[in-house]
């Protein structure tokens, strides 16, 4: 009988590595945020990226950060954690877990607490002591919500396409 390979990837690994990959088909010059969610036995049951709506053009709506607020993206982007969680469309997100690139924002945080998530992985937190945030670790501790930062484990995986 032969031993098992004994380098494979963590189970966060794998799911924040899907996280970040689905960020990279974000069109945001600023930011790419993905998103992975998964069952509580580690099956993917959804993912997204930061992007305008459905049959909202990448190339009529504005990507800038800076302006009137109808001249910016934040009035138009849908976030990755908010996309993946409208993706799903096999019923319940009971018990799942969140795998996201960034500190969900307060408006995030409402859809993950509401869908039935459970548990939120994320990378970096961009804006620590932003109202957002801080609302939205008021809520995902109000509501029970583990959050926690994805240790990295310093391994790099690389896949050429």
């Amino acid at each position: 009988m032969r031993d098992k390979r004994e380098n494979y990837i963590s189970w966060d690994e794998y799911f924040m590595g899907v996280a970040k990959l689905s960020g990279m088909r974000s069109k945001d010059p600023n930011s790419q945020v993905g998103a992975c969610i998964v069952s509580p036995d580690n099956k993917i049951l959804s993912m997204g990226y930061n992007g305008f709506p459905r049959a909202c053009s990448d190339d009529e709506f504005p990507w800038g950060r800076d302006g009137e607020a109808m001249d910016t993206k934040y009035v138009y982007v849908v976030h990755s954690e908010l996309n993946a969680i409208l993706n799903y469309r096999g019923g319940s997100l009971e018990g799942a877990k969140l795998y996201v690139s960034m500190f969900p924002c307060n408006e995030c945080a409402k859809a993950i607490i509401q869908s039935g998530i459970r548990t939120v992985i994320y990378d970096i937190n961009k804006y620590p002591d932003s109202v957002s945030v801080l609302a939205s670790k008021r809520m995902l501790n109000a509501a029970g919500v583990r959050y926690y930062q994805y240790q990295h484990s310093g391994r790099r995986i690389e896949i050429e396409l």
